[in-house]
């Protein structure tokens, strides 16, 4: 069985979403899924409040923490820092710098979105050194995905799906299934290994 885990999730903590954090919590388990990932806008603190969830829900699902940095070129989903990365980059800075600051941190970066009509990633994706591509995201319609999972395919990197929930019925519209259990000590080494895929529901 495939570990199945909503990588893009936004609650309150990012300022433009209605959704909770034990709202989302509670919905992720209740689909059944294996791990939920918080990544609140540009900040790693904002998520801080879930930590408390860890110990509430921590033998029933994952929970990891993460951040949606938005760099000059686009949005990245950067896991495996803390808060100084944020800090460290600033407002929009180059994608490559926030792949580079991420990696430093021996976390790993995925760009996010990079298709989406309003907000295309506005460089090359195949010179940052990104983990993955999310290709599968609840609020992208098809050939914005489609795009992504293209590109992924041609540039050799695996994919990942999140939900990018702003509300709590959208928590695990699209999540990623990682082929191996996944814990908060070994997810980084998962991410890196490249052995998961995207998905959506339906």
């Amino acid at each position: 069985m495939p570990f199945r885990i909503d990588l893009h999730i936004h609650t309150t903590g990012s300022g433009d979403s209605s959704v909770e954090c034990e709202e989302a919590v509670e919905r992720a388990i209740a689909l059944g899924l294996d791990g939920i990932a918080f990544t609140e806008h540009n900040s790693f603190l904002a998520s801080e409040p879930v930590e408390r969830l860890k110990q509430k829900y921590g033998k029933r699902i994952l929970i990891i923490r993460g951040a949606e940095y938005s760099s000059s070129d686009g949005h990245i989903l950067l896991f495996g820092i803390d808060e100084r990365v944020i800090s460290t980059l600033g407002r929009y800075a180059p994608a490559v710098e926030a792949v580079k600051a991420a990696k430093a941190a021996g976390g790993a970066a995925i760009v996010a979105h990079p298709f989406r009509e309003w907000s295309l990633f506005s460089s090359d994706i195949s010179n940052k050194g990104f983990t993955a591509i999310e290709a599968f995201n609840s609020h992208n319609n098809h050939e914005e995905n489609r795009k992504a999972l293209v590109a992924a395919e041609s540039l050799g990197l695996p994919t990942t799906g999140g939900s990018d929930s702003h509300s709590p019925e959208e928590v695990g519209a699209c999540y990623t299934e990682f082929f191996g259990s996944v814990t908060v000590e070994n997810f980084i080494e998962r991410l890196k290994s490249g052995a998961f895929r995207g998905v959506c529901r339906g």
